[in-house]
């Protein structure tokens, strides 16, 4: 509740909704995509989850509604494009935690997909946002990698120290809003 000292009003504040908290870094990631295609930088678009639709109600023809529909298959990742005549393909993850990003929030066929567009010399990633930290990072593959392997003999995360040694930094701005591909130009560099 706010009072200010000039009136008498009494503001009641709004409780914040966590709905949709996870969908808050994909609507960056979207803004900065449609930022690129608009100013002609690279085409990237994010991929529609593929549902069967095995009920529509029907009351008319402008009013058909789906009333039941199941996922088909699950998805490979978020996001691909092209970028200066390189294939990008990425899934976008988000944490809370302030130390560590927990590798279960990568599913396996992820990592299959992710793996197969490495094999093929595509550039394939995560994007993580640590949320508590306000910090984003662009994870390769080939790091991601190493670090899926070392779950297998028991630690089930990367630890942010060990994020931000292996990761490029990203740096929120206003246009884009998360701009990435400053991140894959330094990977260029690095190849």
């Amino acid at each position: 509740m706010i009072k200010y000292p000039t009136s008498n009003k009494v503001y009641q504040q709004k409780p914040i909704s966590t709905k949709n908290r996870g969908m808050a870094f994909e609507a960056l990631i979207d803004q900065s995509n449609t930022y690129y295609l608009e100013n002609s930088i690279a085409v990237i678009h994010k991929k529609p989850t593929p549902i069967q639709i095995v009920k529509v109600d029907y009351p008319a023809r402008q009013l058909a509604k789906i009333t039941e529909a199941y996922y088909k298959t699950p998805s490979t990742t978020d996001y691909n494009g092209i970028y200066k005549g390189h294939y990008i393909d990425f899934d976008v993850k988000e944490t809370r935690s302030k130390t560590a990003f927990p590798l279960k929030n990568i599913h396996p066929h992820q990592i299959k997909h992710l793996k197969n567009v490495h094999q093929q010399q595509g550039f394939a990633f995560i994007l993580i946002a640590f949320k508590t930290r306000n910090t984003f990072h662009l994870l390769p593959y080939h790091k991601l990698e190493f670090y899926l392997n070392r779950a297998t003999k028991g630690r089930k995360s990367i630890t942010y120290e060990e994020i931000k040694a292996d990761s490029y930094t990203i740096q929120e701005g206003y246009r884009p809003p998360i701009d990435y591909l400053k991140a894959i130009d330094r990977w260029l560099e690095d190849i």
